[in-house]
């Protein structure tokens, strides 16, 4: 295992040339968390060395937890309910007909051509099947894309998160060893159900707390950080009360929980997304590179051709398919189609998710774990190298349209 002081040095150093390079990671083909995630290829066990972690260590399995808490808590209070109620129909489309086709299409190419069974194909699936629009952030952000179209990524793709993660866990409970015989209802009941209800009821609780305005009280006025940083106190405290008796899901909750405070509260939402934006930054930086380093050539391409053939599938195939039959019928146009079909790239949740799987006693969790990462490193260089292009394109065909 690779000491502290070692990994100090070695994200110290990459935080440091990262702010240095920022300038050009923007102006280049590759984002700045793809850089990480090279960074740490470069320095793991499939290159130097020179950080060497034990992917089944608890130090893996712990930062996992802590990124996923953080990227969850985010993502739901990206949630806006102005913006749901308004731009409602296109991403809920995609999130109950295209999520589950897409999953259902990598289960079968998993299924068919790597020989996993039909419970770790689906727990493939269910990995693959989030969108991250970090790894193509100026899709979402040029304003030149039309507006429907970022809003429509951006909503699912801070749902989708949250919708994919009990489908994983379901799996994944189904696949570990140490948990004896699975029973679905129970897991329903007991993870999603006391997940559910403590996310709700910290959410509530939370969003009623903090005053809404800055009385000059006893204890003064609540600075603007302050605030980013109850939230982001919220969301850890909702997973620690979550996870004790009588035993929910406290991933579950800690997304509930920041869906309920970030409608109830778009104040509080506004806050942590202002001022918290750096915790969160420097959480998915950490977990890139973590993931990075966990990955070698042998492992990325131990399946051959038929572990390729999974990972083009995936782009080129389910998440198409499942976007075209979930906007069927909407009015959306070809290149609209195509272009939010392209735009599913696979990042962040799916590498916390990935390492989670493969922290527990899983006997298929390494080769999932290496198809999922195999598809994650493809998305990079692709989405990355397209992102740019993309963008220009569909606004060409905007413009000669209007």
């Amino acid at each position: 295992m690779t000491s502290f002081e070692t990994v100090a040095i070695v994200f110290g150093g990459l935080l440091v040339g990262g702010a240095l390079l920022s300038g050009i990671a923007r102006r280049g083909v590759l984002s700045l968390a793809a850089v990480f995630v090279v960074a740490g290829f470069v320095l793991g066990v499939g290159g130097f060395g020179v950080l060497d972690f034990r992917a089944s260590s608890g130090m893996v399995r712990d930062l996992a937890t802590v990124a996923l808490i953080v990227i969850l808590f985010r993502d739901g209070l990206e949630v806006d309910g102005a913006m749901l109620q308004s731009h409602w129909h296109l991403p809920v489309r995609k999130l109950v007909i295209a999520m589950p086709i897409t999953a259902l299409i990598v289960a079968a190419l998993a299924r068919w051509l790597v020989g996993l069974d039909w419970t770790e194909s689906l727990l493939l699936g269910a990995l693959l099947s989030p969108t991250d629009p970090v790894l193509s952030s100026g899709v979402v952000t040029d304003e030149r894309v039309p507006a429907v179209v970022r809003h429509s990524l951006n909503l699912e793709s801070g749902l989708n998160d949250g919708l994919a993660l009990p489908a994983v866990l379901a799996f994944a409970a189904a696949l570990d060893a140490t948990t004896g015989h699975f029973v679905w209802w129970h897991f329903v009941l007991q993870d999603i159900g006391f997940g559910f209800a403590f996310g709700l009821a910290c959410g509530l609780i939370g969003s009623l707390l903090m005053p809404r305005s800055d009385p000059a009280g006893e204890l003064g006025p609540i600075p603007a950080h302050q605030r980013a940083l109850y939230g982001l106190g919220l969301a850890f405290a909702t997973y620690g009360l979550t996870v004790l008796p009588p035993h929910g899901n406290g991933f579950i909750g800690v997304f509930v929980a920041a869906i309920v405070l970030g409608i109830r509260r778009p104040d509080l939402r506004e806050h942590f997304a202002a001022r918290a934006e750096e915790v969160v930054e420097i959480v998915k930086l950490g977990i890139f590179t973590l993931f990075g380093s966990l990955l070698t050539l042998h492992g990325l391409f131990s399946g051959g051709v038929a572990v390729v053939a999974v990972v083009l599938g995936t782009f080129l195939l389910a998440r198409p398919v499942g976007v075209w039959v979930a906007l069927a019928g909407t009015g959306v146009n070809t290149a609209t189609k195509a272009f939010m079909a392209w735009f599913g790239p696979k990042g962040v949740a799916t590498m916390a998710f990935s390492l989670l799987i493969l922290s527990r006693q899983i006997a298929a969790a390494q080769q999932i774990f290496d198809i999922a990462a195999l598809a994650v490193f493809a998305s990079i260089l692709a989405h990355g190298l397209t992102d740019t292009p993309g963008t220009n394109w569909l606004a060409r065909r905007t413009e000669r349209d209007s």
